[in-house]
């Protein structure tokens, strides 16, 4: 199964109270919005997915507790960029000090782009759609991001202000100074 993508306008425009309270009452959905006002209903991957994501997450969070520089998120996150698009990447993290600096309802979606994404490229997954997605985080100011593709074996490294870096069938990838001594291992993601 496919993401499906509903254009509301010019019918409906949702508020950003609105998409929030849809999302309450539908959990069972995981929704984005892109920043014209589309609807993209997501469907659950499979296990295999589920698995990949679960050994990157958990590697993120481990790193991320024990340096204490940021917060950790994982895919049930939603975050407000910029451009008004409210988007989950697959993983994220923030520096401490931007959160704290924000009067954001714990609640609610976060209002900013974080600072290191990272989107897990499943079975049904158009490859452009995560591209475009990608470039869409960096362009709100996302520092480091990475689109892994397991079908394909290849990693994808998103920078600011700088061309996309592919890899293939790396090992292992660097937060560079973004996730200062954070390094995701793939043996288990990449599989």
């Amino acid at each position: 199964m496919t993401a499906l993508t509903l254009t509301l306008d010019p019918i409906l425009d949702l508020s950003d109270e609105q998409f929030y309270q849809l999302c309450q009452v539908n959990q069972d959905i995981r929704f984005e919005r892109t920043a014209q006002g589309a609807l993209i209903i997501m469907p659950p991957t499979g296990w295999g997915t589920g698995k990949r994501n679960f050994s990157l997450s958990g590697q993120l969070w481990k790193w991320a507790e024990k340096n204490g520089l940021g917060i950790g998120f994982d895919s049930s996150t939603g975050f407000k960029l910029p451009n008004g698009a409210d988007r989950s990447p697959d993983a994220a993290w923030v520096k401490q000090e931007r959160v704290e600096a924000l009067d954001a309802n714990p609640n609610q979606f976060l209002p900013l782009a974080p600072d290191f994404v990272v989107e897990l490229r499943s079975a049904n997954d158009s490859l452009i759609t995560l591209q475009n997605k990608m470039q869409e985080y960096r362009e709100n100011g996302v520092r480091l991001g990475w689109l892994i593709n397991p079908q394909d074996q290849q990693a994808e490294i998103y920078r600011l202000g700088q061309d996309v870096e592919v890899l293939q069938s790396p090992t292992d990838l660097s937060g560079e100074d973004v996730l200062p001594g954070f390094t995701l291992e793939l043996s288990s993601i990449l599989a």
